[in-house]
């Protein structure tokens, strides 16, 4: 299992999240098999995104397409974006 993290900050919150769950059937068939949000508590508009996967390398041809790319500029994403991976190797459910 891996995860990849993406933060960047966005024009427009409502306007992005549109975009994102829109991008949700993409998401699920390029092997995206759990997600979270999370925005900054100082600035709604920063945004940190998860998206867990089977293998590393499913992350990483994820945030290499260029449909993401395509898609983040279409949502309104300022900037390039913060993206790295982790191995998962312990989940605590409580």
């Amino acid at each position: 299992m891996a995860t990849m993290f993406v933060k960047h900050t966005v024009n427009d919150y409502a306007s992005w999240k549109r975009v994102y769950d829109d991008f949700a059937q993409y998401r699920k068939e390029n092997g995206v098999t759990g997600a979270s949000v999370h925005r900054d508590a100082a600035d709604p508009n920063t945004l940190v995104v998860t998206h867990q996967f089977g293998s590393l390398s499913q992350a990483q041809a994820f945030a290499n397409s260029e449909e993401l790319k395509s898609t983040m500029e279409k949502a309104g994403v300022s900037g390039p974006p913060e993206i790295w991976f982790t191995e998962d190797v312990e989940s605590t459910p409580y």
